[in-house]
């Protein structure tokens, strides 16, 4: 297939197919010849391995991805671009294309049934508007998946890859670490796609942890979303509103948490986090 990051052939391929951008979606295709090498390569896929790619595009990002790995899957929400991906990946026998929404799908049953023992890992360049509802879904549903290697806005980059400590935490940061090793690989200029976005983007790598931190995950998470949700409040307030606990008796948990009474929830470590959840979880 002719260079996919070429503007004019990418124009001449979407022309003949009658393909628009929607913005609906979120489409923004990378037409920087250096991005989508680098993802594959940093993101995994390598001989005995297999990998889930989120959102074709052209199919760029997928060709760089079939180089490389023993198979890929791809789960591509838009129809439109099903004769648009049968041109442009006609030269790969190894790569399938399912058109569905990602967040639909029975993931671990693809994984089972396509890739059997292989390693697998996971690639995306992930619309803006749900980067998190796709990152969450993939590291909450605990996949048999080595790590999820993604583009997001450069904003949401530092957000999920932000150390605990700092004040560009969240509670999706929190969770992000809960479950991953987050890594900042590497930022993307808005001149990279087609069309250009309004924000430069950055590539991260999550690498997958096994083992549960804390036995009640469900309060555990009830109470991260609680402390991030007065974002200009001290932990007390925020939980105390959040989970209708009268403040007092949430500032005695905190403080038998080995916590100052004002600590603001950005200040906390992962171990500082679960103390405050089992304390909580007392009252």
């Amino acid at each position: 297939m002719e260079n996919l990051t070429n503007i004019s052939v990418v124009r001449d391929i979407l022309s003949r197919h009658g393909f628009t951008f929607s913005k609906a979606l979120g489409q923004n295709f990378i037409v920087n010849p250096a991005i989508c090498p680098r993802i594959a390569e940093e993101g995994g896929a390598k001989s005995g391995c297999g990998v889930i790619e989120i959102g074709t595009g052209i199919g760029v990002l997928t060709a760089e991805l079939a180089k490389r790995a023993d198979k890929v899957v791809a789960i591509e929400i838009d129809t439109r671009l099903m004769p648009v991906l049968a041109e442009t990946l006609s030269d790969f026998d190894n790569v399938k294309i399912i058109n569905d929404d990602v967040l639909k799908v029975d993931l671990k049953k693809i994984i089972e049934e396509e890739f059997g023992d292989k390693e697998v890992f996971v690639c995306a360049n992930l619309p803006y508007y749900i980067t998190s509802p796709i990152i969450m879904s993939l590291l909450e549903n605990r996949l048999p998946i080595k790590a999820i290697t993604v583009m997001v806005q450069k904003e949401a980059a530092t957000r999920l890859c932000a150390e605990l400590g700092s004040r560009d935490v969240g509670a999706v940061t929190v969770a992000v670490r809960y479950y991953s090793e987050p890594k900042l690989l590497f930022n993307v200029s808005r001149g990279s796609f087609m069309p250009s976005p309004n924000v430069d983007s950055a590539v991260i790598r999550l690498d997958i942890k096994n083992n549960r931190l804390v036995d009640d995950e469900q309060h555990f998470f009830k109470v991260v979303r609680g402390a991030f949700s007065q974002r200009r409040k001290t932990l007390a307030n925020s939980l105390s509103s959040s989970l209708s606990v009268d403040k007092q008796v949430v500032t005695e948990a905190i403080v038998s948490a080995g916590l100052q009474e004002n600590v603001r929830p950005e200040q906390l470590s992962m171990e500082d986090f679960i103390n405050v959840a089992k304390s909580v979880k007392k009252v």
